[in-house]
C-alpha cells in the first residue's frame, strides 16, 4: 500500500507542471515546435523573467528541453507523450466542458 501512495504522490508532482496556468500556457506555446523565451513572453504577455523561471521549472521536471543556436536559445517539449497528453486533455475537456465550467471547487 505504501508503494502505491508514494507512486501517486510522485504522479501528483508530475501533474503540478500542468496545473500552473503559466506553465500550461508555455507547454501550449511549445506544442507546435521550438520557440524562444522572448517569443513565449510576448505571446503570453508576461515578463521574460517570469517566463524564464517557469521554463526552468519545466526543464528541471524533464518536460521540456532547450537548444542553443548561437546567442539564441530555443525551447521545445522533450517527450512526445507530453504533447499527446495535451491533445488528450483537449478531447476530454470537450466532453466535460459544461461540468468543469460549473465546478466551484477549483476556482483560481
Amino acid at each position: 500500500m505504501l508503494v502505491a501512495v508514494e507512486r501517486l504522490k510522485f504522479k501528483a508532482k508530475f501533474f503540478r507542471g500542468f496545473a500552473d496556468p503559466t506553465r500550461l500556457a508555455i507547454l501550449e506555446c511549445l506544442r507546435e515546435g521550438e520557440v524562444q523565451a522572448t517569443e513565449i513572453a510576448k505571446r503570453l504577455n508576461q515578463s521574460e523573467s517570469n517566463i524564464s523561471n517557469h521554463l526552468s521549472c519545466l526543464m528541471d521536471c524533464g518536460l521540456i528541453r532547450n537548444r542553443r543556436n548561437g546567442r539564441n536559445i530555443y525551447y521545445s517539449i522533450r517527450i512526445d507523450k507530453v504533447r499527446k497528453m495535451l491533445e488528450s486533455a483537449d478531447e476530454a475537456l470537450k466532453q466535460v466542458y459544461d461540468e468543469i465550467a460549473a465546478c466551484v471547487r477549483y476556482e483560481e
